[in-house]
């Protein structure tokens, strides 16, 4: 069975300067798309990746990331939205490219999608109540 996951990685320095990403594309048969990356040698990284293949190799990549050090987590962890600043403007949904934002015909309350979030940051800045967040 295929699996499709997003999730945030985090870099001990001693682990920065190794291969990573790469064994988990030829050990473990897994797809990858970078969706952020602030990765610098000998220093704490961060790399929010989807990663996709078979529900076996992923689960043994997984393992493989945390047995070397990398803290793992999933990516909706990450997106924060502040409800109670949220004043349904929309600012958000005119300028997520990843159509994470929707507006509700029948509310007209903006909805939040997680799972089509690619952290790009677009949303946060557009924000006039400062309503969204990135956490890593």
């Amino acid at each position: 069975m295929k699996v499709s996951r997003r999730i945030v990685l985090r870099f001990p320095p001693l682990v920065t300067g190794q291969p990573v990403v790469c064994r988990l594309a030829k050990d473990y048969n897994l797809m990858f798309n970078i969706l952020r990356a602030q990765v610098s040698p000998g220093q704490d990284g961060l790399l929010v990746l989807e990663l996709t293949g078979d529900r076996a190799d992923y689960d043994r990549g997984v393992a493989y990331l945390r047995d070397t050090g990398v803290l793992i987590q999933p990516l909706s962890q990450d997106v924060m939205r502040d409800e109670s600043r949220c004043t349904d403007c929309g600012a958000c949904v005119t300028m997520c490219p990843a159509l994470a934002f929707t507006v509700d015909p029948e509310t007209r309350k903006v909805k939040f999608d997680q799972n089509k979030c690619v952290l790009c940051g677009l949303c946060v800045k557009a924000c006039p109540p400062r309503a969204l967040s990135i956490v890593f």
